[in-house]
C-alpha cells in the first residue's frame, strides 16, 4: 500500500514539475548513458555456424541436383527438398549451390558484321510475277564491302547446282570473299554447299525467321525489280571505269 501511494505522489509530483526541471533531468540522464558507453565494451555479433548444421548428404545432394539441372535456382531446389521432407532454409541452399561458370562475352551479330565487312559477302532471293502469271526467281550476289551486287540471273526453275553455279561466275578466280551469309532456305542443298566449301568460302547463316540479320541483301530484296538492274548495271559500269 506505500509502495503504491509513492507511485501516485511521484506521477502527482511529475506534472506539476517546471520546464527547467525536466530539461536538467535529461541532461543528467544522457550524461550517465554517455558514461555507461565509454565503460561497456559493445557486444560483437556472432555468425551462427549454419554450415555444420547441414549434413554432408544434403550438400551433396544440392549440388547433384543444381548439376543435373542447369536452370534451376536456390528457389526451384529449396522447393523439391521441402518435397523430400529436408527442412532447409532457402539462402543455406543458395549458399551450397556451385559456382558457375562465366563464359567470356561473344560478338553480337552486329559486331560481327562489321568487323567482317570487307570479307563479307550475301545471297539472296527474290521472286518476280510475270504478266502471263508465272513467277521468276532473281538471284542476287552482293559485297559488303560497298554493298554493291556483283551478280545476278533469273531463272524459272531454281536448284542448288544452278545457285552454286552464279557463286562460280561471281567470284572468278581468287576473288571469293571469307564469309558468305545466307538464309536456311532448302534450296542450298549439298550441291551447293559442297561447291561453295571447295572454294574456301565459310557460310554463315542465319538464325531461323530473323531477315533482320542479313539486313544489306533484305534490303534490296525490297526494292523493285527496276531499281536491282539499274543498281547492278551501275556497279558493274563503275567497276569497268574504275569509279
Amino acid at each position: 500500500m506505500a509502495d503504491l501511494f509513492m507511485s501516485l505522489l511521484g506521477a502527482l509530483r511529475s506534472t506539476f514539475r517546471t520546464r527547467a526541471e525536466l530539461t536538467l533531468e535529461n541532461l543528467a540522464l544522457r550524461q550517465q548513458l554517455a558514461n555507461l558507453r565509454r565503460t561497456s565494451a559493445r557486444p560483437r555479433l556472432r555468425r551462427t555456424p549454419v554450415q555444420n548444421d547441414v549434413s554432408p548428404e544434403v550438400k551433396a545432394l544440392i549440388r547433384q541436383m543444381a548439376e543435373a539441372n542447369v536452370t534451376w535456382g536456390a528457389p526451384r531446389i529449396h522447393g523439391e527438398l521441402l518435397k523430400l521432407g529436408i527442412d532447409i532454409s532457402e539462402r543455406s541452399v543458395s549458399r551450397f549451390l556451385p559456382p558457375k561458370l562465366r563464359k567470356p562475352p561473344s560478338q553480337t551479330w552486329r559486331t560481327f558484321i562489321d568487323n567482317h565487312l570487307g570479307s563479307m559477302a550475301s545471297i539472296d532471293f527474290l521472286t518476280v510475277p510475270t504478266a502471263t502469271f508465272h513467277v521468276l526467281y532473281v538471284f542476287l550476289v552482293l559485297s559488303h564491302d560497298r554493298r554493291r551486287v556483283v551478280h545476278w540471273n533469273v531463272t524459272s526453275h531454281p536448284g542448288a547446282q544452278w545457285t552454286a553455279q552464279q557463286i562460280v561466275e561471281a567470284f572468278p578466280e581468287d576473288t571469293a570473299p571469307k564469309y558468305m551469309l545466307r538464309d536456311r532456305d532448302g534450296i542450298y542443298g549439298e550441291k551447293f554447299q559442297s561447291r561453295v566449301d571447295g572454294m574456301g568460302i565459310e557460310q554463315v547463316l542465319t538464325a531461323p525467321r530473323s531477315p533482320w540479320q542479313n539486313p544489306y541483301a533484305e534490303r534490296i530484296v525490297g526494292m523493285s525489280v527496276e531499281n536491282v538492274l539499274i543498281t547492278s548495271l551501275s556497279s558493274a559500269r563503275s567497276t569497268c571505269t574504275g569509279f
